[in-house]
């Protein structure tokens, strides 16, 4: 495991959240990260679909790693600010978050990040977030 790779590992294993949703790390690139979490029981919102707080925590989550995979290792990353579009209902086996940069910045990185519903081998795509990290030191 390379040392990007590795910083993002140890890093999501600190995250209680992402712990509780059961979600893992399904694949890490410069500049991209992956995260999958099945719906569980615990995040379902009122109908019975996963809550929409499920979906953007995931995206959120998948933007600002994707921005701590370019930063140098001195530097944290937080969310400066994030907008989501939802597009259908969290319904499904599982969701797939993946982030990306869209322009990284010495102060501030953009960032998207798709959310996909999976049920067998069908995805949907149910969210799309874009939003602003900024470079902290440690």
């Amino acid at each position: 495991m390379d040392q990007i790779t590795q910083r993002i590992h140890d890093s999501f294993a600190r995250q209680s959240l992402m712990a509780t949703f059961g979600a893992s790390l399904a694949s890490v690139t410069q500049g991209a990260v992956t995260i999958r979490a099945p719906i569980l029981p615990l995040a379902l919102q009122q109908a019975g679909f996963g809550h929409g707080g499920l979906v953007f925590s995931l995206g959120d989550s998948a933007a600002g790693y994707s921005a701590l995979s370019m930063l140098p290792p001195d530097q944290e990353v937080v969310t400066a600010e994030m907008k989501i579009n939802f597009l259908g209902p969290a319904k499904g086996d599982e969701l797939i978050a993946r982030g990306k940069i869209i322009r990284n910045g010495r102060r501030l990185v953009v960032v998207t990040a798709e959310v996909s519903a999976r049920t067998g081998e069908i995805e949907t795509l149910i969210a799309i977030a874009q939003g602003t990290m900024v470079p902290a030191p440690t």
